[in-house]
């Protein structure tokens, strides 16, 4: 058989692509259509939240350092501008340095009061004892407690005349400290009740990051017969690192801006600011004095305060997560 002829029985077909006609167009790849697909359906869920973060947190926030800048009586309807003489009259007045020691104190000893005291609860609860379950839903409980009704409830345990303490103290013939007329004492009884109150918070965060750790980390210690500091410190500690983080910045930002145990106990006394913080100020300045321009003005200073407080811990817990 020739060349020819088997070209003959087994035809050679050219195929040649077909242009595409008028209607018909290329088809998209299938990766584009699902991102574009993910995209909008990320729109869809992100943007009824963004429209109300910038409704109602946002523009508030603009709003205050815009009257931040006036002096405005809350009951006026219109605002005279004043420049930066609210921030001048602010960071000059001896009044503020009270108030920026009392927030200080107020906010670092709740911190680290609630933090030792949770982790140290946590600790021991996180071992294997009769009613530990009943034991830890009441040391949870305070936390869900309104803060004026622990602010009520410790007036009492406070009281100079009746209250618990008074009367303990008095059966060991000690004299009880003037909450109510020593500034001092008076901070730390609303320390304390904070403290009291939050302590369940950080209990159940430092449980949960215990009840997570890795067990063969536990036991390779055990076999070592390292000793209970020891292993605390070598393996327990190093795993609590990023709950440690994390309770620093929420319980810090949240005892920062502590008010309804200051006002149901003292109302920001004794002798004036004996308990006042930065928040307590703005209330009554705002509120009370009816000076609204100066009371934005703590306010704006309070958020940025709390903002750089905010970026230095995240930058730490960076730092120390690349180590």
């Amino acid at each position: 058989m020739t060349a020819d002829a088997r070209t003959d029985d087994h035809p050679v077909v050219a195929l040649t692509p077909r242009p595409p006609g008028p209607r018909e167009r290329p088809a998209r790849p299938r990766g584009q259509r699902y991102r574009r697909r993910e995209v909008l359906l990320a729109l869809a869920f992100l943007l009824p939240n963004l429209v109300l973060l910038g409704v109602f947190t946002y523009r508030p926030l603009l709003d205050n350092f815009r009257l931040s800048f006036t002096s405005w009586n809350i009951a006026s309807p219109t605002a005279e501008y004043i420049g930066v003489d609210n921030y001048v009259e602010w960071f000059t007045s001896s009044s503020s340095q009270t108030v920026m020691w009392n927030t200080v104190v107020f906010t670092g000893a709740a911190v680290i009061g609630s933090m030792v005291l949770g982790l140290a609860l946590a600790l021991l609860l996180d071992q294997k004892l009769v009613g530990r379950n009943a034991v830890r839903s009441l040391v949870f409980a305070p936390f869900v407690l309104a803060g004026a009704a622990v602010g009520v409830a410790f007036q009492f345990v406070f009281d100079p005349t009746f209250g618990l303490i008074q009367d303990v103290l008095g059966r060991l013939g000690i004299e009880a400290p003037a909450f109510y007329q020593n500034p001092r004492w008076a901070l730390f009884m609303v320390t304390t009740t904070y403290v009291w109150k939050n302590l369940g918070y950080t209990f159940v965060i430092y449980l949960a990051a215990l009840q997570g750790r890795r067990a063969e980390l536990d036991e390779a210690a055990e076999i070592d017969a390292a000793s209970t500091w020891t292993k605390f410190r070598r393996v327990t500690w190093p795993q609590l690192r990023p709950a440690t983080f994390f309770l620093l910045i929420t319980v810090l930002l949240n005892s920062f801006q502590v008010f309804d145990v200051i006002h149901t106990m003292t109302r920001g006394g004794p002798l004036g600011d004996g308990t006042t913080t930065m928040v307590y100020q703005i209330y009554e300045e705002t509120f009370v004095n009816l000076r609204a321009g100066y009371g934005a003005t703590v306010a704006s200073i309070m958020f940025v305060a709390l903002l750089l407080i905010t970026l230095a811990q995240v930058f730490l817990m960076e730092r120390g997560r690349q180590k």
